[in-house]
């Protein structure tokens, strides 16, 4: 399709949708009735009876009824299957051409961008949760659950570990109709409108927006941290302000833990690690605390650190040297500040075990 039979397919695809209210209400209410008057469409709608002839003459004019000069004048539906055909045709034509035309926006490692669009931040969530593959961070109204149920279906049964937070906690659905547990591995729900809607997957790639953002209001925003390492500071945020905030637990999923597991969280690991009870053995991804360079840790797990507020996790690896301890990102006490975080039953798990 040459650049000018494109951008004539567009406007008139365009200007066959371009129907005003009245437009609209009067077609609808023509389709369900079959034939009507214009008295009539005048007594069915809220359409001002001297505007109903020039509505009906926009709706025949793009041939979407037939206008039957009689008296009184008959507006008759016509099928829309007639109506629509060639805009259908041309509408899947021009889709066609516009995607061979589509260039994929390169995505930055580094990227931190800032969006203003609430479909851009919906895109941006679909997209988090779609790529988690070990981990996911959620903090969700009950509306974006509904709306993203088969996701994170789909990301359980893969075995990817879900801390989900349901937001405002008054208006999450009742556990006894909704079975958390299938779309977390453990749902907490969390008062009031102030909570911000969030998704960390991997510790990494997030995105973070207000309530507002998510209403048709006008301030509203969202920010992306699209694989940067800034991603980090949305997972502490809600490990350290919203999760340990939010008390009324919703439901667990009961299912066994596989191993060899992988986590970004060094809190949702170590209280993990408790539940199971047991002997493990670690490899840890990180970054040396004092000299900041990049470091490998293995060995089997001689001791764990976890405050009952959950703000507070670390572990301490025996290596066949010496004792290592490990935080979670920011660390500050321990030895190394912890990316990556494997954990295996009999050995340390290689890199390429889970």
């Amino acid at each position: 399709m040459a650049p000018d039979e494109l951008r004539s397919t567009v406007e008139r695809v365009g200007d066959r949708f371009n129907l005003g209210e009245y437009e609209i209400d009067a077609y609808l209410t023509v389709l369900e009735q079959g034939q009507l008057t214009a008295s009539e469409i005048a007594d069915r709608t809220e359409i001002p009876q001297p505007r109903v002839y020039d509505t009906v003459r926009s709706l025949s004019d793009r041939g979407l009824v037939e206008l039957r000069e009689s008296r009184p004048m008959k507006v008759v539906a016509i099928d829309p299957a007639e109506s629509f055909d060639d805009v259908q045709t041309s509408f899947e034509q021009m889709i066609q051409e516009l995607e061979a035309r589509y260039t994929a926006p390169a995505r930055d490692t580094e990227a931190v961008s800032l969006v203003k669009s609430r479909s851009t931040i919906l895109r941006y969530l679909e997209e988090v949760i779609d790529g988690a593959e070990f981990e996911l961070a959620l903090s969700l109204t009950p509306d974006l659950l509904t709306r993203f149920e088969a996701e994170l279906r789909a990301a359980v049964e893969s075995g990817v570990s879900i801390d989900l937070i349901v937001t405002p906690g008054t208006e999450a659905p009742d556990p006894s109709e909704f079975d958390y547990g299938e779309v977390a591995s453990t749902a907490r729900a969390r008062r009031g409108i102030t909570t911000p809607v969030l998704a960390v997957a991997d510790g990494n790639y997030s995105v973070y927006a207000t309530q507002d953002a998510l209403r048709d209001d006008q301030d509203r925003y969202g920010v992306i941290f699209n694989r940067s390492a800034l991603g980090f500071l949305i997972s502490g945020f809600f490990g350290t302000v919203l999760w340990t905030t939010a008390e009324r637990t919703l439901g667990e999923d009961d299912t066994a833990r596989s191993y060899p597991r992988k986590y970004a969280s060094i809190r949702r690991c170590v209280k993990d690690l408790i539940d199971e009870g047991g002997e493990f053995y670690a490899t840890i991804e990180g970054r040396d605390v004092e000299i900041g360079g990049q470091r490998v840790v293995r060995g089997r797990i001689r001791d764990i650190s976890f405050e009952i507020s959950e703000e507070v996790a670390s572990l301490t690896i025996e290596t066949d040297d010496d004792e290592v301890s490990v935080g979670g990102r920011v660390a500050a006490l321990e030895d190394v500040e912890a990316h990556e975080i494997h954990i295996g039953r009999n050995r340390p798990p290689t890199l390429e075990d889970d």
